[in-house]
């Protein structure tokens, strides 16, 4: 049986909206509406050092503006630590989690990658908690990639799951609110396209559902790095938002309906909506939102 759609956009407020988490929001929005189905807005504010004060209002009140409201209640990371700390608490007890003191110097002195044994030794610091990959190989398909196959122990090795400062780190909180949100597909940026499979592997491990992905291509600057807000990328115009519409349509490879109002625009965009228009990231693409990713 196919589950009703529900989709999701979920930004970071650390900083105000601009193009390219336009081009996120309106390609998941958008195949959300194509399918008759449930849209919503999860703001994942995890990251408190790098929040900026009001920029979570002003994200929502910019989709607003564009005509994009989440269907239901936005859910907020920060109120949900418990929830989270039940998940770790259930791999740990499953020996799939274990304490962990390695810094970045100490993984730099073997590759980078976390070995299925520590590099350093307990001390009097705060440990994260990383997650046991194994021998884990994942394979998935998605809907603009095509075939996507990663081996974690060779390309990423065991990861954070919950951070040294004892905040839940982003690869378990997704995975969580995912599940709970019940997401049926997520459409976003291809520099999240390397995280998939260990999302897949958390998703099995905690017996939860696994929803389809498609990922968007990314939009980048003129050095060809991705836009970011830290770069000061320019922000959408709430109070003008009929350009920036019509320019993340023509990127996501739609028609651009020629309507005067956010409404009939949308509407229009909809009925003409085509998932396999929007172009399929290159290796290149794919490269560079790896190493946008990484930094």
């Amino acid at each position: 049986m196919t589950l009703p759609y529900r989709g999701r956009f979920a930004p970071s407020p650390t900083g105000r909206l601009h193009f390219g988490s336009l081009v996120a929001a309106l390609g998941s929005w958008l195949h959300a509406r194509a399918a008759q189905g449930r849209w919503l807005v999860r703001i994942e504010d995890l990251d408190r050092d790098r929040e900026v004060a009001g920029a979570a209002q002003d994200i929502l009140a910019t989709l607003a503006a564009l005509g994009m409201s989440s269907d239901e209640t936005v859910l907020l990371q920060s109120a949900r630590q418990p929830v989270y700390a039940a998940a770790l608490q259930r791999l740990a007890a499953a020996d799939a989690a274990y304490r962990c003191w390695c810094s970045r110097a100490d993984l730099a002195a073997v590759g980078g990658i976390h070995p299925a044994r520590c590099v350093a030794r307990p001390t009097a610091r705060p440990p994260a908690w990383r997650l046991r990959v194994g021998k884990a190989a994942i394979g998935f398909d998605d809907r603009i990639c095509g075939h996507c196959h990663q081996s974690l122990a060779a390309d990423v090795g065991d990861f954070v799951i919950w951070r040294a400062d004892g905040v839940c780190a982003y690869q378990l909180a997704v995975v969580v609110d995912d599940a709970a949100q019940g997401i049926t597909e997520v459409v976003r940026g291809v520099d999240l396209l390397d995280s998939t499979p260990r999302q897949i592997l958390l998703q099995r491990l905690l017996d939860l559902p696994t929803p389809r992905y498609a990922h968007l291509p990314l939009v980048l600057d003129a050095q060809g790095r991705k836009l970011s807000k830290h770069e000061a990328a320019r922000p959408v115009v709430a109070s003008d938002p009929l350009p920036a519409l019509r320019a993340a349509l023509g990127f996501l490879g739609q028609p651009i309906p020629a309507a005067d109002h956010v409404g009939d625009l949308l509407a229009q965009a909809v009925r003409g909506f085509a998932a396999d228009r929007i172009a399929r990231p290159t290796e290149a693409a794919i490269a560079a939102a790896r190493n946008a990713s990484a930094q």
